[in-house]
């Protein structure tokens, strides 16, 4: 029993060593953003600011939409044999590729709105974070229904290859169809770029269509639409409605130019991406495949100031407070 009792002594001691050495070591996390959008360059922010709380080196790539440039980075980042990575991925099998050769290369990963598509096939990585896109298109249906029984609604969305723009397309127009009081009569893309949207609404506006509602998928772009129907004389005509809780709808909704919006933080999500990673690398979690989602919160005048319901996208002390509000076990990381 005594010589077990060495034993097992002996053994946790190299554990503790091992562990030591692995906080020890400095570690670098690769980060690849899909593209210059303010939304991807605000969770590049977030992954930035949590490793430099952690004291971990970083390398961003962007992949500037190219889906042969995003496997290049992913290549790169393997090859200068990081401790750690990150993906948002712009197109659907980006982050599964990056999942493949990152686990070939014993790399762990996490993905940022990636909505689990990674976690549906076989390979392992340490979580997916996003936020409930579902719930979000849902909310919107709900709200329309509400405030704007029998209007007819245009959308202006972001890319329409991207999986989060497909989940809040699909959950809100079931549900608008379910509540029966709202109809989508067009549907255009954005492409996440403002001037892109402004063509699409004057398109629309030009061609005679008739609706009531422009729901926007970012608020760039909603920014940009707004901008041109006030040039025209028209904003009084139409109801705007965006996603994302960005400073620029944060604005727009206090000057009552928007109507509504949905505050959801990629810079908080970037940063929890970072966690996460740390928290696996470190080994102080041997979970995977894990899905996180972020909180979501409606943004009308009544809470704009509120900045835990409004997050900001921008790196806040309020993050650290949310963090361990709801992440307590990544907090604790924090100062």
């Amino acid at each position: 029993m005594r010589k077990f009792s060495v034993w097992f002594l002996a053994l946790c001691l190299m554990v503790g060593v091992l562990a030591g050495a692995v906080q020890a070591k400095e570690l670098t996390f690769g980060y690849i953003a899909p593209g210059p959008d303010t939304w991807y360059r605000r969770t590049v922010e977030g992954f930035e600011w949590a490793c430099q709380q952690l004291g971990i080196k970083t390398i961003v790539l962007n992949s500037q939409y190219d889906a042969s440039l995003e496997v290049a980075n992913i290549d790169s980042l393997i090859s200068q044999e990081v401790d750690g990575m990150g993906i948002f991925s712009f197109n659907p099998q980006g982050a599964v590729v990056a999942a493949q050769r990152a686990e070939r290369a014993g790399i762990p990963l996490v993905t940022v709105d990636n909505v689990g598509q990674v976690l549906e096939t076989d390979h392992t990585i340490v979580a997916a974070i996003d936020f409930d896109w579902r719930a979000m298109g849902v909310n919107y249906a709900e709200y329309m229904a509400e405030h704007y029984p029998g209007k007819k609604v245009a959308v202006i969305a972001g890319l329409l290859d991207h999986r989060p723009v497909q989940i809040i397309h699909e959950a809100m127009f079931q549900r608008m169809e379910e509540l029966g009081q709202n109809e989508v009569v067009v549907v255009r893309s954005g492409e996440y770029n403002p001037a892109v949207a402004v063509n699409q609404v004057q398109d629309l506006v030009q061609s005679g269509l008739e609706f009531d509602i422009i729901w926007v998928m970012n608020e760039d772009m909603a920014a940009a639409v707004i901008r041109y129907l006030e040039g025209q004389g028209l904003l009084d005509d139409y109801v705007v409605i965006a996603q994302n809780g960005s400073p620029a709808g944060i604005e727009l909704i206090k000057a009552g130019k928007l109507e509504y919006t949905i505050s959801s933080s990629p810079g908080w999500e970037g940063a929890i991406a970072a966690l996460v990673l740390y928290q696996h690398v470190i080994g102080d979690s041997a979970e995977v495949n894990q899905s996180i989602l972020l909180p979501i919160t409606p943004v009308t005048r009544d809470n704009i100031d509120n900045k835990k319901e409004v997050i900001p996208w921008e790196v806040d002390p309020v993050w650290v407070e949310l963090t361990k509000e709801y992440f307590p076990e990544l907090g604790r990381y924090l100062p």
